[in-house]
C-alpha cells in the first residue's frame, strides 16, 4: 500500500508564524554557535596533547555542530523570503547537513558519556588507552551517521518537483512510499538513532550515580566520580532537552503527512510541536560549547583571562617564527 505524503500548504508547515519561529530561533542560535563552536575547537587543539578525557570526541562533536551553524544563514535567508535561490543541490545538501550534524552530535554524546564511565570505572584498564582508538571510533562513527542519514534527502528529492519550484527545507516534496517499508525504517530509526542512545547514557549515569555511593572511595577518587557524573549527566540533559521532542513528535508527523490523523486541530497541534522539535535539535549547536565550558576544568581554565594571554601570545610567536622561517626560504631561492 502506498501513501501520499506530499505537502499541503493549506494545512501545516507554510504557516507564516511557524516560519518566523524558525527564523528567530536560528538568527538565535547564528552568533553564540558560531563563536562558541570555534572557541571551542581552539581550545581543545591547544590542550589535546595534555589530557585523555574525551577531547577526540568534544572536538568532533564540535565539528559537528558549526557545520550545523554555518548553514544557519541560509535558512534564515529562505525562511524570510520564502524562496530558495541557490539551487537544488545545495538545498538538498543543507537539508541532509541537520540530519548528519543531530545524529552526529548524539553518536558523539554517548561517546563522551562512555568515555567518562569507563575512564572512571576501570582506570588502569583505560587510562593508556591509546588517542588513536578514539580517531577510529570517530571515523567509523561519521561513516555510520553519514550513510544513515542518507534516507532523509533520498525521501524529499524530486528533481521534477523540485525543477519547478523554489521550495526547500520543510517545504520540500515527499515522495509517495510504501507504508509498511515507512513504518519500518521509522522504527529502526528510532531504535537505533534514540532509544539505544538514550539507555546507554541513562546506564552510565546510573552506574556512576552507584560508585558515588560506595563508602571505600578515597577523597580523590569521589572528586573524580562527582566531575564525571556531572559530565555524563550534563550529556543526558541536553540529549533529553535537544532531540526527545523530535523522536517524540516525528512519527506523530508521519502520521499527519500520510493523513491517518483526520483531525485539523490534532493536525496543526502536531504540526508546530515538530516545528518547535526541530528548532531545539537545532539548539544543540549553541548548548554544547556550554557543556564544555562547565564540566571541563581544562576548558574553563584554558578560557581564564591569563591563559588566553598566554595562548594567544603563543600562537602569535608560533606565527610570526612560520612566517620568518617561510621569508628566508624566500630569500635564499632569490639568490
Amino acid at each position: 500500500m502506498k501513501i501520499n505524503m506530499t505537502t499541503d500548504s493549506s494545512t501545516f508547515y507554510n504557516d507564516t508564524d511557524v516560519k518566523h519561529y524558525y527564523t528567530i530561533t536560528y538568527t538565535l542560535i547564528l552568533v553564540p554557535g558560531l563563536i562558541g563552536n570555534v572557541l571551542a575547537l581552539w581550545v581543545f587543539y591547544g590542550y589535546m596533547k595534555e589530557t585523555k578525557r574525551a577531547v577526540i570526541f568534544m572536538i568532533n562533536l564540535a565539528i559537528a555542530d558549526l557545520a550545523q551553524v554555518l548553514s544557519l544563514p541560509l535558512r534564515i535567508f529562505y525562511y524570510l523570503s520564502g524562496t530558495w535561490h541557490f539551487g537544488e543541490g545545495l538545498c538538498i545538501f543543507c537539508f541532509y547537513l541537520k540530519y548528519v550534524n543531530m545524529y552526529a552530535s548524539i553518536y558523539f554524546l554517548v561517546c563522551i558519556s562512555v568515555r567518562r564511565f569507563l575512564f572512571l570505572m576501570y582506570p588502569f584498564k583505560f587510562s593508556d588507552c591509546k588517542r588513536i582508538y578514539d580517531v577510529y571510533i570517530s571515523i567509523a562513527g561519521w561513516i555510520v551517521v553519514c550513510i544513515g542519514c542518507l534516507p532523509f534527502p533520498l525521501l524529499r528529492f524530486n528533481s521534477s518537483e523540485m525543477n519547478t519550484s523554489n521550495r526547500c527545507f520543510a517545504d520540500l516534496p515527499i515522495k509517495d512510499i510504501d507504508l509498511s517499508n515507512s513504518i519500518v525504517m521509522m522504527t529502526i530509526g528510532e531504535l537505533i538513532g534514540f532509544v539505544t542512545p538514550l539507555l546507554i547514557i541513562l546506564y552510565c549515569s546510573w552506574k556512576t550515580i552507584l560508585s558515588l555511593k560506595e563508602k571505600n572511595s578515597i577523597s580523590h577518587d569521589f572528586g573524580e566520580k562527582k566531575k564525571a557524573l556531572k559530565m555524563i549527566l550534563t550529556c543526558a540533559v541536553v540529549f533529553l532537552i535537544c532531540f526527545a521532542p523530535y523522536h517524540i513528535s516525528f512519527p506523530l508527523d508521519f502520521l499527519v503527512k500520510s493523513r491517518w490523523i483526520k483531525n485539523q486541530r490534532a493536525r496543526n497541534v502536531i504540526s508546530i510541536f515538530h516545528a518547535v522539535a526541530l528548532c531545539l535539535a537545532s539548539l544543540n549547536s549553541c548548548v554544547d560549547p556550554v557543556i564544555y565550558y562547565f564540566t571541563t576544568d581544562e576548558f574553563r581554565r584554558r578560557l581564564s583571562r591569563q591563559d588566553l594571554q598566554d595562548s594567544i601570545q603563543l600562537h602569535n610567536r608560533g606565527y610570526a617564527k612560520k612566517h620568518s622561517r617561510t621569508v628566508e626560504e624566500g630569500e635564499v631561492v632569490e639568490y
